[in-house]
């Protein structure tokens, strides 16, 4: 990674919680199908909330969720929702948690359906001639969803997926690296598209 941090994204502020997660996660290409479950179940929990506050969580999350491996929290049971809505760790918030399980069962069809998540994740990623010529602040602040993300939004609440709108969906395409969402004079931009040049997308074992 280019270590001349003298430009980076202004949204992390010098909150160094934030900045690590700017400088070497967010928009780094993932395929890995428990992280990918991981990203889109807390992007929903933070709706109405800040990033930072779920970002903080975020091992919290990960012991309640059972590392987000969505076999397991497929089983989850009342008696599980009532523990976790005791959980100081997390979100306390009923629709939340219950979407969280709701959306691991229905992980497991996808997964079954097209072989991983990864396969179906990232056949939304949109065409270069869909994306801005150049990024800026301004430009990023006015993004907060695309028609690729309404198109996945659409997709998964078909498929039965809860808090997964076009908002949410946009922030977890940014966060998987679907999108290189960092600003052009940010020190990360250049690394992060180089990855995506030579980042293998995953075939799906079936059509959509």
């Amino acid at each position: 990674m280019n270590e001349n941090k003298t430009n980076r994204c202004p949204w992390p502020g010098d909150d160094q919680f934030y900045v690590d997660y700017h400088d070497r996660e967010w928009g780094w290409p993932v395929t890995d199908d428990k992280r990918l479950f991981e990203k889109i179940c807390l992007e929903g929990f933070q709706s109405g909330l800040s990033w930072i506050t779920i970002l903080r969580k975020r091992e919290g999350f990960r012991s309640a969720f059972a590392g987000f491996d969505f076999e397991q929290v497929a089983k989850f049971s009342e008696s599980d929702v009532e523990r976790l809505l005791q959980d100081a760790g997390i979100v306390r918030h009923r629709g939340k948690i219950n979407a969280t399980i709701n959306n691991a069962q229905r992980a497991i069809e996808m997964r079954d359906e097209f072989g991983s998540l990864a396969a179906y994740f990232w056949q939304f990623e949109p065409m270069p001639q869909n994306r801005p010529a150049e990024l800026s602040w301004e430009v990023l602040k006015t993004m907060g969803t695309t028609d690729e993300s309404a198109a996945l939004s659409k997709d998964l609440k078909k498929r039965g997926w809860k808090f997964v709108g076009p908002t949410t969906c946009y922030a977890f395409m940014q966060a998987m690296g679907m999108v290189n969402d960092h600003i052009e004079d940010c020190f990360c931009r250049a690394d992060i598209e180089k990855a995506r040049n030579d980042f293998v997308r995953p075939e799906l074992t079936s059509a959509k």
